[in-house]
């Protein structure tokens, strides 16, 4: 690669849980000769993703090629966070052969893409294309909004009233500006739900876009890199609710971090974080758990009711604190709630 090469972005995006870690871990360990370089843009202030992924650094894409930006999307924060950070990752002692971002899953990425057009990087780098992923269990069961039925039978009886909720708000966003749609944990949702999660994509798209079932994050490397999409040449097939904004607002959703002591029985914690999706509307609890009388720190990352946990690695010389990142939309935020049910 010469210093005139443009360098291929993949933007990963995709909503709260559908494992845009996972698949990145995935193209870690199968690079496909290519030095990696990461961007993690977290919703929250305390980094869960990051930490995972330099946990996973190696020759191939060492730790100094994995950066974290945390409790602020990148999009809107270009001069302040993005473009420093891309110029740094440009600037590095080896320069990366393909640079991955994993925005927020709160993130729309139609303005992310807009900021590659900023003259500092534009003749430096280009986005070789737009990955999303959609967990195929929950978008058959209709979970990124409240009450689907409900909000159809509105449309049908005003269709000049939008009675879009955020969250699906969201979720369009993404597969709409996707060059490349994975529908994740497709061993959870089985072909009837792959069927009906393809339908329910299928009815949003404006344009043919290959959808590709996932389970584990596991996929050849050679279809989600190479793409030479030149995404941010082609905004315009790529509609978005925010088109004519001059920005967009995050005010939707809000996250707090909740410290917590050493858990005995992590069985009882995870059914407290589905109490949380369960009884506040609760969409995404992450972080790090210190177990008593085990050295290994416990990973936990929910989604809903959905809660996954395991023993990731030894706590070592770090503190063993407790932190989880829980995240909601703005108005089911209530802290007090969610620290009496997690015991905090």
């Amino acid at each position: 690669m010469t210093d005139l090469t443009k360098i291929p972005v993949t933007v990963i995006t995709g909503f709260l849980g559908a494992g845009k870690t996972t698949l990145i871990r995935h193209l870690m360990q199968n690079p496909q000769g290519k030095r990696l370089a990461i961007l993690v843009n977290e919703f929250g202030t305390v980094g869960v993703d990051g930490d995972i992924l330099k946990s996973c650094a190696d020759e191939n894409c060492p730790e100094e090629n994995i950066v974290e930006l945390a409790n602020g999307c990148i999009c809107c924060t270009v001069a302040d966070d993005f473009i420093p950070t891309i110029e740094a990752l440009m600037a590095l002692p080896r320069r990366p052969d393909h640079i991955l971002i994993e925005t927020s899953g709160l993130a729309l990425p139609k303005p992310l893409l807009k900021a590659f057009d900023w003259p500092a990087i534009r003749s430096k780098i280009t986005v070789d294309g737009v990955i999303a992923l959609a967990d195929a269990e929950a978008v058959a069961a209709g979970r990124f909004a409240p009450d689907v039925a409900a909000v159809d039978a509105q449309r049908a009886a005003d269709d000049s009233i939008d009675h879009e909720t955020p969250l699906s708000e969201v979720f369009e966003d993404q597969i709409l500006c996707a060059d490349l749609i994975l529908l994740s944990k497709a061993d959870l949702a089985g072909d009837a739900g792959l069927a009906a999660a393809r339908g329910v994509i299928a009815a949003e798209m404006t344009r043919s876009v290959p959808m590709i079932a996932m389970t584990d994050g596991v996929i050849d490397p050679r279809v989600i890199l190479g793409l030479n999409a030149a995404a941010e040449d082609d905004l315009a097939a790529r509609p978005s609710h925010h088109d004519g904004h001059d920005d967009h607002e995050h005010e939707d959703f809000d996250s707090i971090v909740v410290d917590l002591p050493e858990v005995a029985d992590p069985a009882d914690l995870a059914s407290r974080i589905q109490r949380l999706a369960r009884e506040l509307n609760i969409l995404r609890v992450k972080g790090h758990v210190a177990v008593s009388g085990k050295p290994m720190r416990l990973l936990v990352q929910a989604v809903g009711e959905r809660v996954r946990r395991q023993f990731d690695r030894p706590w070592g010389d770090a503190p063993r604190r407790s932190q989880l990142v829980v995240i909601a939309e703005h108005d089911d935020i209530d802290e007090a709630a969610i620290r009496a049910v997690l015991g905090a």
